[in-house]
């Protein structure tokens, strides 16, 4: 399994839209298309993380492949609003605001 950190600006009280934008998203056949397996959401003191778990190191194959559709399309315009990047001087796409692992464990 491949994950993925997003790391961005979200002010507390945009969670709950947040939430419900990806709960509609995550209903339709899309995560299955970009292999995710798995997604969580969190908020810190204005802080915004997306931890992001896909079946293989392929996920951003994938997510490539689906960028065009309108639904993905509509959820990034649909979070806009709320979510803002984490340095908007280098931001540029998501793989800009994704953290980078330093240390994993597992007991699998």
């Amino acid at each position: 399994m491949h994950s993925t950190l997003i790391v961005a600006r979200m002010e507390p009280e945009s969670a709950e839209q947040v939430a419900d934008i990806f709960a509609a998203f995550d209903e339709t056949e899309m995560p299955h298309r970009m292999g995710t397996r798995r997604r969580q959401l969190f908020s810190y003191k204005g802080l915004y993380f997306h931890l992001q778990d896909f079946d293989s190191d392929d996920g951003g194959e994938r997510i490539e492949s689906v960028k065009t559709d309108p639904r993905f399309v509509q959820i990034s315009t649909d979070l806009k609003p709320h979510i803002t990047a984490y340095d908007p001087s280098t931001w540029r796409s998501p793989s800009d605001a994704m953290a980078e692992r330093f240390y994993h464990w597992s007991s699998l």
